[in-house]
């Protein structure tokens, strides 16, 4: 059974944010997803993030393409601009609405699946392209539509929950992101809200290609002991660049370390987790070095987060082509036909 809506009553002394609106006009439909899915935390944390911007809904375009990640677009800003594209297309269809209206916020919610997979070839332009836009890929290694195969981005020594083996090397999205010129990209965890949510508030304020790989990890098909995108796994192996205090799941949990230091959390689960804050020496204006921590905490078995690498001085798609000042969509039938002089002048440029 599906629910489509949730309840309209609401508490008369909710917060709001600057245009007077609570976090509850910025949920979207109760979610069908399996029940400890982290895709959901995700959705939280886009609530809460497009909450403290005080973003309008009718400024903010999301779109999707297939699988279970590109479901939960649904579960957010209701009343928002929204397109559900085809399998591994969204990065098309984002291009397109960004060039016909450049003043929009465009938010893509993408899976490994139809990121690495079929999409990456659109994923790889989409980057060269700079657009202007957030681009985040719910990761958990796995086809979860289509019962649990291994997706491009399952590590290789991750094996299936039956204990099949995985043959191939996977695909690391943030480093590919990195050399195919992203200005902003960042990993974290679904279930770290206090370092997803500030990741995604920046990535929205950036001006070019924002990309967050987010680990999480589908409790249904590749949550096992065997797996690299399990729960269990991201607790053990996880290194923190910057800030990552929480992991919620029943009640929250909350610590308090200094940089450079080591902390070991006792989970709900009996399960441990250890969180490692690196020092402020880390350089992520240095695509080099980035690309090398990637490389250095794979070596080690380790997971790093936050905000890898990020150029304060990228020039997004609008920039690098000198289109109007004024959208497109906004344009008059008079400005859009120059006359035959200024199409001679046009055409000047081209011999």
């Amino acid at each position: 059974m599906s629910f489509i809506k949730k309840p309209i009553a609401r508490h008369p002394k909710l917060p709001k944010n600057k245009l007077g609106l609570t976090r509850r006009d910025y949920e979207g439909a109760l979610s069908t997803l399996c029940a400890g899915c982290g895709h959901d935390s995700v959705s939280s944390a886009i609530i809460e993030a497009c909450f403290q911007l005080s973003i309008p809904a009718h400024r903010l375009a999301k779109l999707s393409g297939i699988g279970c990640s590109s479901k939960t677009p649904t579960y957010f800003l209701n009343k928002s601009h929204g397109f559900n594209s085809v399998h591994g297309r969204m990065p098309s269809v984002a291009t397109g609405a960004n060039l016909a209206n450049k003043d929009l916020y465009y938010l893509g919610v993408s899976g490994d699946g139809d990121t690495a997979s079929i999409g990456l070839g659109q994923f790889s332009h989409v980057i060269r392209r700079r657009l202007n836009m957030v681009y985040i890929c719910e990761n958990n290694g796995t086809y979860g539509l289509t019962k649990g195969q291994f997706s491009a981005t399952n590590d290789k020594e991750s094996k299936n929950r039956k204990g099949v083996d995985n043959i191939f090397e996977s695909i690391d999205l943030a480093a590919v992101a990195i050399q195919l010129g992203a200005g902003f990209v960042a990993r974290s965890f679904s279930g770290d809200k206090d370092q997803l949510i500030p990741l995604i508030r920046a990535a929205m304020s950036y001006n070019g290609f924002a990309f967050i790989d987010v680990v999480s990890p589908c409790v249904t098909f590749n949550n096992h002991s065997e797996s690299t995108k399990s729960y269990e796994y991201f607790r053990e192996h996880n290194e923190a660049v910057g800030f990552l205090d929480i992991v919620p799941e029943n009640e929250e949990i909350t610590v308090n370390y200094k940089e450079g230091k080591s902390v070991e959390i006792d989970v709900h689960d009996g399960s441990k987790m250890i969180l490692h804050k690196l020092n402020k020496n880390y350089n992520p204006s240095s695509r080099r070095k980035a690309i090398g921590k990637i490389n250095d905490s794979r070596e080690k078995g380790e997971i790093i987060t936050g905000l890898i690498y990020v150029d304060p001085d990228e020039e997004d798609l609008h920039k690098a082509l000198s289109t109007s000042d004024k959208p497109f969509n906004q344009l008059t039938k008079k400005e859009l036909s120059p006359g035959i002089k200024g199409l001679n002048q046009i055409n000047k440029t081209f011999s």
